[in-house]
Formats: C-alpha cells, structure tokens, sequence
C-alpha cells in the first residue's frame, strides 16, 4: 500500500504530506482548494505526463515523493525489478519514490534511491495503482475498452487463451504477408538472390579465415625483417652467454646470478634483507634462463623463406579484394557471408516454398478459427457473469430496476480485412478475436436496451461505471484504488450506497477517494481536508488529517455549507453513526 504522499510546489500545493492508512482514505475540500492535485500527483508518482504548467513559479519544480510497502506475491516481484535496476528498499522494506517537473519540462524520476526512466514508475504503478475517474469513465465508453475489460474480468485462464489466440494471431499474419511477398516480388527477390550468390561464390573461392589479415600482416613483418630480428636476438643470446668477446671460461648471466644469490645467501643469517635479495636474484635467474631458452628457439624458427612471402602478398591481394567490396575487414567479409546466407533463405521463391507456406498459412488459419471461437464462447460465458454483478451493484445503488448487458458481437469481414472460419461462418479476425464489445443498459423494465452512453442520464452513468469499477475489483487486480470523484451527479440514498460499497472494497484494498459527497466521506477509515490559505500574497493549498469533531464540522460544511451549524453537525453525527455501524455491522 502506499504510506504516505508529499507533494511540493503542484499547482496550488506549496508543501503538504498525506499519510495513508490500509483502509479507506477519504479526501475532501471545497471547490478550488486543490484535491485535484492530490490526483495529478498521484499520477506523476507513477510514471504519468508531466504538465509543466502545473509547476508553480516559485521554487519553478515541482517534487512527489512517496513511500510504498508492498507484501507477499506483488512485494517480491517488484523488489525484485528494483533490485534488477539497481534500486534497493529502505531497511524497513519500504520503498521510496520520487518524481520531479521543472517549470520548463524536464522530468527525473527515483526509486529506491536510483535514478531510474519515468517508464520504471509506469511499470510500477500499473502493478500497484488504478486510478477511477470520470476520464477513465469516458475511457470505458469506447468499444475497444469494454472488451480489454471483459478480458480482465473473465480471469487468467481466459487471458491464457487470448494470449494464445494472439501469438497463434501474429505466426498466421506474418506467414500471409510472406506469403504475399514472395509472390508478389519474385522477380526483384531473384534478382537480389542472383547478386548474393556471385558475392558468396567468391568468398567461398577465396575461403577467409577470421582475423587472417591481421595474422598476415604480422608474418609479412616479420619475413620482411628477417635479417635484422636474427642479429638482434643473436647479439641478445650472446650477451646473456657471457658477453660479445666471451672466452670458453667466461661465466654466462645465470652463472653470475648464481654466485651472486650464494653470496647473500651465506650472510642471510647476519641480516635477514640479504636473504630477501637473495631471493629475489634467484627469481631473476630463473627469468634470465627461459629467457635465453626462448631466444635460442627463435633463432631456430626464423628463416627468410621468400617463396612464403610471395605467397602471403598473393593471399594479401586476394583478401583486399574482398574487403574492397564487403566490410572493412575479412571479419566483417565473413559476417557478410552468413547474413547473405540469411538473407538468400529469405528471398527463396521456388515453387516448393511457396506451396509449403500455403500449407503453414491454412494450418494456421485453422488454428486461429479454432482460438477465435472458444475466445468468443469464454467471453459470452463472462459477460453473463459480469452482467450479473454489475446489475446487483445497481440495485443496490437506487437503480433496482436496471439491468447492464454485454453484448459480444461477432462481425463478417469487410473488404480486404482479414478473416477466419469459425464455426462454419466467415468472421473478421482482429489482434484481439472475432468478436467486438459493447457494454448495454435497460434503465428499466420494457426500456430498450442502448449503448451506455445512449441509455444513461448523468447521475446513471456515474453510478453505473462505479458499479463496473467496484465489480472489476472485486476479480482482483491493484491493491491500491483511487476513486476521483466518481459519484458525480449522484445524491440521497445512492450516495449513502457509494460509500457503503467503498468501504466494503476497502476491507480488501487500500482505497483513496476524493469526493464532495458528505454521505461518501462518513465512511472514511481517514479523513484528509485540502484547505486553501489565503492569507498570503499567493493563495496556497495543505491536507490534514481530520478526526472526532473537526470531522463532524467538516462533513456540516460539505452537507450545508455551514460548518458550525447545530443542525448541520447533528446530521453530520447521525451520518458518521450510520457508517460506523454499517462498517462494523
């Protein structure tokens, strides 16, 4: 859950701290006070757009910071994509984050004390956050949005089978286009194949080795120099014998090295450095010895062959050949090769090519069918269920009449759109099925069933998508819920119902809600005033937590408008009392 907010420098927030609790935490305000902020911040806390012009001009950023702690599956999985990034959490196991606007655009985000993409917030919140408002109401209106939220209602064993449906979706498209392709460029793809195939034979004829230029080089170099690498190591090997003039008996340097380590040796008792020197003097014997031993195998290795140093310019010539045509260099020729050997797979147009990826596109197609019509069959199968749960939620939101459906629509295809058999029936097959989505209301009994957008006055609509937002959580999904005034439109009784329902979804989530319904905030485990001051040049905006009778003078204001009126604060009284046993009943 998340523990606490801090929000600096947000529109008309100067400087304010939100601490949360596990239950449901309720946020109120008069209008312009700034609980739009807190959401805004909410957002940018995880990963969403940053609207410079909400920065205030003084200090010119704006900084959120929040703390998370996170337990069981969800907990291990996200400090372990930390940990990955290389962020770490506190030694409590909470975990901090941070995001930052400039006045002029410039975004920085932090998590577990590492700056990290603005996408790692995204990721993170979508795993711990979702955030209910009247756009994400607007969002769900759309076709394409009703059927992702089927989807998710339906539960993992149906993603499983539009996972499956979509990977078998993408092989039957990608092997159509080929297909398509190869048919439709054979003869640009011959005529590319035929230049690839005179570029690999002379490869093939001149057969590189990798890294063979540079081998070349370094032998030239020394064929080159043959005479001069001889007296060099001739002279080298003479010194360490005992010098360029040596007679039969004079010591070489090993022998004197040798004299020289017995030497210490016999005072090493005397003055324990000397036997240290000692040492070190025998280790340089040692050295000189395989020194020499290495000289005089290379005196016997080198030899000026000439006939070997014309042959390695003709191998020379021929490599340059093809680095002139292929890569900087007889790497890069050889990579060439392969990726042409690729690429010549690629360009095939045989006829028995193409007629085996005719059997692989109807095999697939097959499958595609198959997978599109049991994705429509477990999606009619859920939207009896969710139509079921959403038209209970109603009932008990003042609307006991009404009645939510899910239409699942198959469709045939259009011209040139792609298409399957399911079934016996020719249908249009998209990335996400056969079918399309669309959610319905019969407001009441006799009514006909319209498009919810069609079929919802204001106050319905409100209370129709909080009854599908309240059903979508109960299948599960983020433990935190933000609620931005969703019961817009919505008075009386069904008010009463909203913060009945809230409360019930925040015995299994933690639920923040911001709202300017009185009946809704009675029911808050927490609540948190946003209170503008105004007492300055700039009007600024603070949250605090409100409890006994400030929360009673609170929730007055919000009925009447009048926070010190008697009667306002018994009603205000009586509302708290109802919830308290509602939430405790």
């Amino acid at each position: 859950m998340l523990e606490e907010l801090r929000i600096t420098g947000l529109g008309v927030i100067d400087d304010t701290t939100l601490r949360l609790t596990s239950g449901m935490n309720v946020i109120t305000g008069e209008t312009g006070a700034g609980k739009t902020m807190v959401v805004t911040g909410l957002g940018l806390l995880f990963g969403g757009r940053a609207d410079a012009g909400r920065v205030r001009a003084d200090p010119g950023r704006a900084v959120v910071e929040g703390r998370l702690r996170l337990r069981g599956t969800l907990g291990d999985v996200v400090r372990t994509r930390i940990a990955d990034a290389g962020g770490e959490t506190d030694e409590d196991g909470s975990l901090l984050l941070s995001r930052t606007v400039t006045a002029e655009g410039r975004s920085r985000a932090h998590v577990g004390g590492r700056s990290m993409p603005v996408s790692t917030l995204s990721e993170l919140g979508e795993q711990v956050l979702a955030v209910h408002g009247q756009s994400d109401q607007l969002r769900l209106l759309r076709p394409s949005e009703q059927r992702s939220a089927l989807d998710r209602f339906a539960g993992p064993e149906h993603e499983k089978l539009l996972d499956g449906y979509r990977e078998a979706f993408a092989r039957w498209r990608r092997v159509v286009d080929d297909l398509a392709d190869r048919r439709r460029n054979a003869r640009q793809r011959s005529q590319e194949a035929d230049l690839l195939k005179l570029g690999l034979d002379e490869i093939t004829r001149v057969d590189p080795q990798p890294n063979e230029d540079e081998e070349l080089r370094a032998e030239v170099q020394r064929l080159e120099h043959a005479e001069g690498l001889r007296v060099a190591a001739a002279l080298a090997a003479q010194a360490l014998a005992g010098g360029v003039e040596a007679a039969d008996d004079t010591p070489d340097a090993t022998t004197l090295l040798g004299t020289a380590r017995r030497t210490l040796e016999g005072q090493a008792g005397v003055d324990a450095r000397l036997g240290e020197l000692a040492l070190r003097i025998e280790e340089a014997a040692t050295l000189v010895g395989d020194v020499s031993s290495e000289l005089s195998a290379y005196l016997g290795e080198l030899d000026a062959d000439p006939a070997r140093l014309e042959a390695i310019y003709e191998r020379r010539a021929a490599l340059r050949a093809l680095t002139r045509k292929y890569a900087d260099d007889i790497d890069g020729v050889i990579a060439w090769a392969e990726n042409a050997k690729t690429r010549l797979a690629e360009l095939d147009t045989s006829d028995e090519l193409l007629e085996e990826l005719d059997r692989e596109r109807q095999r697939l197609a097959v499958t595609v069918g198959e997978l599109a019509g049991r994705l429509t069959a477990a999606r009619r199968e859920a939207a009896e269920r969710f139509s079921e749960a959403v038209s209970v939620e109603l009932a008990g939101l003042a609307m006991p009449h009404a009645r939510v459906e899910v239409a699942v629509i198959t469709r045939t295809p259009g011209r040139g759109e792609p298409s399957v058999t399911v079934d016996g029936q020719e249908l249009a097959a998209g990335p996400d099925g056969a079918d399309e989505v669309e959610l319905r209301l019969l407001a009441h009994p006799g009514a006909p069933s319209l498009p919810l957008q069609k079929g919802a006055s204001g106050g319905e609509l409100s209370r129709v998508m909080l009854a599908i937002e309240v059903v979508f959580a109960g299948a599960g999904g983020p433990p935190t819920l933000v609620f931005d005034e969703v019961d817009s439109g919505v008075g009386g009784t069904a008010a009463v119902e909203i913060g009945r329902r809230l409360a019930r979804l925040a015995r299994t989530h933690q639920v923040l809600v911001v709202t300017h319904l009185p009946q809704v905030a009675a029911f808050a485990d927490r609540h948190l005033v946003v209170a503008k001051d105004t007492g300055g040049a700039i009007t600024t905006s603070g949250v605090r937590i409100v409890e006994e009778t400030e929360r009673a003078r609170e929730l007055s204001r919000m009925l009447a408008g009048l926070p010190d009126s008697d009667l306002g604060i018994a009603h205000a009284e009586e509302l708290l009392a109802v919830a308290g046993r509602e939430k405790h009943g």
